[in-house]
């Protein structure tokens, strides 16, 4: 398990622009190839209506729980989930502030936004 200064940032429901069944196809299968590497980001920040792919019957958890099992941080913003009032509903990841989201993108030699 080797994992770099990378941190992914996810703050669409999805990935790209178009219908949102190819964006989450796209999310699906980028995450999937990510999880069959052996290099993986030291975190994965969820906030905005990126939370919503962390929680019960998120199209991606099967992914995200592969990731955080071969070390992988999920941070998920809790101010967004309490927007959403979806905090009850959080199945993968830790749940954070936007301080926690912060440390991570500064500690990142790199910072991705799908």
């Amino acid at each position: 398990m080797s994992t770099n200064d990378t941190v992914i940032l996810i703050t669409r429901y999805g990935m790209g622009y178009g219908p949102e069944e190819l964006q989450l196809m796209l999310v699906g299968k980028y995450l999937q190839l990510l999880s069959q590497g052996e290099d993986f980001p030291a975190a994965i920040c969820f906030y905005t209506e990126g939370v919503k792919m962390v929680i019960e019957g998120s199209p991606i958890l099967e992914q995200l729980v592969v990731l955080e099992k071969k070390g992988v941080r999920l941070i998920v913003c809790s101010t967004c989930l309490n927007y959403f009032e979806l905090s009850d509903k959080v199945k993968v990841g830790i749940v954070g502030g936007m301080t926690d989201i912060l440390e991570a993108q500064l500690r990142a030699g790199k910072v991705i936004t799908l």
